[in-house]
């Protein structure tokens, strides 16, 4: 009983429903474990004593709670304090504000009428006493995005120009920007994340595992548009040219011999193009803004800087390195910072570079009319040996990973191998490394995709050695991150969307809807499964992912690629059809009962495109790697129930007056259905411009499948290149429909 409060206390659920009416209890060993990584003590009844005596009441308890959160409409809980407490504010700006002794609930509200920012709050009881927390004073909701628009899906390396270096840049992408906006209207474009990686070779393909989320990765930079070539001269520009004539032949290898994109190879050209060009004097204009990038990023960027240059002597798991590298801190690693310092001084340079190819997309976005321009991805964690977890290793749960708990299509669970952060440590750090991190990703945005939105509430923990099955939810404090998220997004302007997929707890999206955070809706899976519009759990996570590899790396809980249209496999949803019977049971929802407040898409980098769902070609190719869920026939006919009812709905709508059969005229048919719901944003996945076929990440697949190094390509699957897509009357035919209907 007293290691169960003692889990309450600190967050951790000692069972969880993985089906209405169905409890599963957590083990002791599993909750022991878990408040190990909390820093607590509960390995025998005298510790769990120990512990519980040290959080009740008592002269020890602090007065305040490590972070305070107020905003208008709710300010914080401060009934606690004894009478007489006066409490003091110091703002970030520097004014002090003595709010005087009175009942708690005028203090709250005082508190509450501060302005808007990140405060330091005193406390002083008659007694003596005395307490300081963080105050966060956050905005009620995150800013909306302007009107109504529609835009592009895409995943930044599949997009090759006839001038990027083997994979999709920050160059290409601020074409894309120029043309979309000023060419077809559109508003925005949501990218994947662009977080740096974890250097190989092998280069993790994934974008959703990093090593740091901090900072971009500069494999995206355009060599050609850095300043500094302009001025080489001699022997590095002859070096120059030759690595530019060994890019053109990494590019024709994908666009023209049906090659691979091969990231490592595109780094070990850029890597060695970066290497002249840093060798370059900047300009005392360049070298100012490199000095003022600097000072704003400090220690961070200090911190990600040195990881990489002993990452390149030491290699990139520093769990490894010599012991005493191993802290951030240590004298040992003071030591290799002042010896390594031209090394750091070129990541620092690479970053600051990234930043600035970032900045002109974004100004580029804007000044073709895009009324949001880019939408940066945050990933839901980062690699366990990368950057950011050696320098915050106080913020991460050391010996966790972050997962999903099992489920009727599976019954083994999913570990990521992604070390969560520590609640605890967030909250005793003001959340300063999230508000970092979100202040990083959004400065050149106009809009942030939160991946699997779920985790600012609670996320799966599972201890290392263990299976996912013997895991445990670990809550976060909701109001806090949100309040954090709100007021950074408010800073930079900036609409902000949650990837709400999967399973979600009750009352979530109502919290974030509340706060103006816009969800995720995907055509096939919006249906009435018997509890309220919109308000059915999604489909749950594929199964198959080798161990410690997400299934769904970029959106855990998203639905299995191929999965049956329209019917998601989660025994949470209640009213879901079973298993077996009629795949139409669960009525599609009609246009006008979608939620407004949403990113409305056909599909995700996660889905098969819809080229492909039309074709039968999304069964056929899951087939051939063996990951059908049954008989191939049943499968198959599944899905073709599915088209015939999704084609008799557009029909019946007036959606597909070209008639069954012609699949251009269908993929338009569905982005029409889009333009008839009232969602804010409408997304188009640029494969579907251009009838790809492929996915770009097959969930359940790690070696099978070429996951995350896929050109965009057309129904031949001959890559298309940017020049080709602007070109594209396949392309222009299905972005008239939403030029026309999205205004």
């Amino acid at each position: 009983m007293g290691r169960a409060r003692l889990a309450r206390l600190h967050g951790i659920a000692t069972s969880y429903e993985p089906a209405p009416g169905r409890s599963v209890h957590i083990t002791d060993d599993t909750v022991v474990a878990v408040l190990a990584a909390l820093g607590v003590d509960a390995s025998t009844p005298d510790a769990v004593r120990a512990a519980l005596a040290a959080h009740d009441d008592g002269p020890g308890r602090p007065l305040l709670p490590p972070t305070v959160v107020a905003r208008a409409s709710r300010p914080p809980g401060l009934d606690g304090l004894p009478a007489g407490t006066v409490l003091r504010v110091e703002t970030e700006d520097g004014r002090t504000d003595e709010i005087p002794a009175g009942p708690a609930g005028a203090s709250a509200a005082a508190l509450a009428r501060l302005p808007l920012g990140i405060h330091t709050l005193s406390a002083l009881t008659p007694d003596g006493r005395a307490a300081h927390a963080r105050l966060i004073v956050a905005p009620d909701r995150v800013p909306a995005p302007p009107g109504r628009s529609h835009g592009f899906l895409v995943q930044l390396y599949s997009l090759l120009s006839r001038q990027s270096w083997g994979m999709g840049d920050l160059g290409d992408l601020a074409d894309l920007a120029a043309w979309a906006g000023r060419a077809l209207g559109t508003g925005f474009i949501q990218l994947n994340p662009l977080h740096a990686a974890v250097p190989g070779p092998p280069t993790d393909p994934s974008p959703y595992r990093p090593s740091s989320r901090r900072f971009p990765d500069p494999v995206h930079l355009r060599i050609e548009l850095i300043p500094e070539y302009t001025r080489l001269t001699g022997a590095d520009r002859e070096r120059a040219d030759e690595l530019a004539a060994r890019a053109h032949a990494l590019r024709a290898g994908v666009l023209e011999a049906g090659a691979l994109i091969d990231r490592d190879a595109v780094w070990a050209l850029k890597r060695e193009a970066l290497e002249l060009l840093v060798a370059v004097p900047l300009g005392p204009g360049r070298r100012a803004a490199y000095c003022d990038f600097l000072a704003e990023h400090g220690q961070a960027l200090e911190d990600h800087a040195t990881w990489c240059a002993l990452a390149e002597r030491h290699g990139p798991d520093w769990r490894r390195w010599p012991e005493a590298l191993r802290d951030p801190r240590s004298a040992d690693t003071a030591r290799q910072r002042a010896r390594l310092m031209d090394r750091i001084d070129f990541h620092c340079r690479l970053a600051w570079l990234t930043d600035q190819q970032l900045a002109a997309a974004q100004h580029t976005a804007r000044e073709a009319g895009m009324a949001v321009g880019l939408v940066h991805d945050l990933a839901v964690g980062v690699h366990p040996s990368g950057a950011d977890t050696w320098a915050q290793q106080g913020a991460f749960a050391a010996g966790m990973s972050i997962g999903a708990p099992p489920d009727v299509f599976n019954a083994r669970g999913q570990d990521w191998g992604l070390p969560p952060w520590r609640p605890d440590a967030l909250a005793a750090a003001g959340y300063a490394p999230y508000r970092e991190l979100l202040r990083g990703l959004l400065r050149h945005a106009g809009a942030l995709r939160i991946d699997h939105a779920m985790g600012l509430f609670r996320l799966w923990w599972v201890p290392e050695g263990r299976p996912p099955t013997e895991g445990a939810y670990v809550r976060y404090d909701g109001e806090a991150m949100l309040s954090v998220l709100a007021l950074e997004a408010h800073r930079a302007g900036a609409a902000v969307i949650g990837e709400d997929l999967g399973t979600v707890e009750p009352g979530m999206r109502e919290a974030l809807a509340a706060r103006g955070v816009l969800g995720t809706s995907v055509l096939w899976f919006e249906r009435d499964y018997g509890n309220g519009a919109g308000e059915a759990d999604g489909p749950a996570p594929a199964d198959g992912a080798a161990p410690g590899v997400p299934a769904d790396d970029a959106a855990p809980g998203v639905p299995p690629d191929g999965a049956a249209l329209g019917v998601p496999p989660d025994a949470e949803a209640p009213g879901a059809p079973a298993d077996g019977e009629a795949p139409g049971r669960a009525r599609i929802l009609a246009p006008d009962e979608w939620r407004s407040a949403c990113l409305a898409t056909v599909t995700t980098h996660d889905l098969p495109s819809t080229a492909a769902r039309l074709t039968g070609e999304d069964v056929a190719l899951r087939e051939r790697l063996g990951l059908l869920g049954g008989p191939p026939e049943r499968e198959r006919s599944r899905a073709r129930y599915e088209l015939a009812e999704w084609l008799r709905e557009l029909t019946r709508r007036g959606l597909l007056p070209e008639g069954a059969g012609d699949e251009e005229a269908a993929v338009r048919a569905v982005h029409r259905f889009l333009l008839r719901t009232p969602a804010r944003l409408v997304g188009v996945w640029l494969p579907d411009a251009v009838g790809d076929r492929r996915p770009q990440n097959l969930p359940g697949t790690w070696e099978e499948y070429p996951n995350w190094r896929l050109p965009i390509a057309g129904p031949d699957g001959r890559p298309q290149t940017l020049e080709e897509l602007a070109a594209s009357p396949r392309l222009h035919a299905l972005m008239r429909e939403l030029s026309l209907g999205a205004g």
